[in-house]
C-alpha cells in the first residue's frame, strides 16, 4: 500500500530529537528521496537535508506518525516534504517508489537509502526466511532503488548515499543476518560507484553507536561510550551531517565514511 500526501506549511513544528531547522543554501532546491525517514537516523537525515535547503520525499513503511512529524518540520523550514509509503522488502516496491518521488518532486538529485531491519538473529537459529528478509530490505532494496534512479540521477549529476554500519568490520553476536546484509550493502556501494561513474557518485555512511540501544543498563551504556576514543555516543544528526558532506563532495565516490567516535580504530 502506498500513500502520497503533501505537507502543509507551518511554523514552530519540531520532530523529537531534531535540531532547530534553519534554511540554508547548501542544497537549495535539491530533490531528495530518503528511505526509512519516519524515525531515528532516516528522520534526522531528512531534516538535516531540508535544513540545508532540499525538498524531501519522506519514505516510510510503518512509522507513519513519525514521517508525518518529519514532513511538518520540513514545511516549517520552508521546504517541501512529501510522504511516500512503501514496503521495500517487496521486489516491485523500489521502482514504484522512485517513480513516485520523481513525480512528486519534479525530478531527483539525491537518493539516501536508510531504511533497514535490525532483527535479533543468533546464528544457530537463523532461518532461510530470516536471512532472506534481512537481505531483501537491507541490500536488495537499495540495489533496486539505485537501479531505478540511475537515469534521472545521471541526468542531474546526482549521487547516492547508503547508510551501512560498522558491524561488518567489527561483528557482534546475535545479529548475523543483519550484519551480513550490511556487509553486502558496503560491497554494493563500491560496485555501484564503479558502474555508475562518472555521472553518478555512490558513497556510504557507516554509523557506530549514534543512538543508545534500547534495554541496556546505565552501566552498560557508560562502558560502551567509554570504550571509544571520543568517550560518548554520537547522535543521528552526526549521520545527517556525514550524508550532507558526501552529497556535496564532488570528487568523492566509492567511499564508506565511518562515523563511530573512533570505535573501530580502537578495536572495540
Amino acid at each position: 500500500m502506498r500513500e502520497r500526501r503533501h505537507a502543509r506549511a507551518g511554523r514552530d513544528v519540531h520532530h523529537p530529537g531534531s535540531r532547530e531547522l534553519e534554511s540554508t543554501v547548501e542544497m537549495l532546491g535539491k530533490r531528495v528521496l530518503v528511505t526509512g525517514a519516519g524515525h531515528r537516523v532516516g528522520a534526522a537525515v531528512a531534516l538535516g537535508l531540508a535544513r540545508r535547503g532540499a525538498d524531501i520525499a519522506v519514505h516510510y513503511h510503518r512509522s507513519n506518525a513519525g514521517a508525518e512529524a518529519v514532513c511538518r518540520s520540513i514545511a516549517g523550514a520552508g521546504r517541501r516534504g512529501v510522504l511516500l509509503s512503501a514496503d521495500l522488502s517487496s521486489a516491485e516496491a523500489p521502482g514504484r517508489l522512485v517513480a513516485e518521488a520523481m513525480d512528486a518532486l519534479g525530478g531527483l538529485d539525491l537518493l539516501v537509502c536508510s531504511a533497514a531491519s535490525y532483527d535479533f538473529s543468533p546464528v544457530d537459529r537463523v532461518t532461510s526466511d530470516d536471512f532472506d528478509r534481512s537481505m531483501a530490505l537491507n541490500a536488495r532494496a537499495p540495489f533496486l532503488l539505485a537501479q531505478a534512479a540511475r537515469k534521472e540521477l545521471a541526468k542531474n549529476r546526482g549521487s547516492i548515499v547508503m547508510v551501512t554500519c560498522i558491524s561488518p568490520r567489527s561483528p557482534y553476536p546475535d545479529y548475523a543476518a543483519y550484519i551480513v546484509s550490511k556487509g553486502a550493502l558496503s560491497a554494493l556501494t563500491r560496485v555501484l560507484a564503479v558502474e555508475f561513474g562518472p555521472e553518478v557518485r555512490v558513497n556510504a555512511v557507516a554509523p557506530g553507536t549514534v543512538l543508545a540501544p534500547a534495554g541496556l543498563s546505565e552501566n552498560k551504556l557508560t562502558s560502551l561510550a567509554e570504550a571509544a576514543p571520543l568517550k560518548r555516543f554520537g547522535t543521528a544528526e552526526d549521520i545527517a551531517d556525514a550524508v550532507a558532506y558526501l552529497a556535496s563532495a564532488t570528487f568523492v565516490t566509492g567511499t564508506e565514511l565511518v562515523v563511530d567516535g573512533g570505535r573501530t580504530v580502537s578495536g572495540v
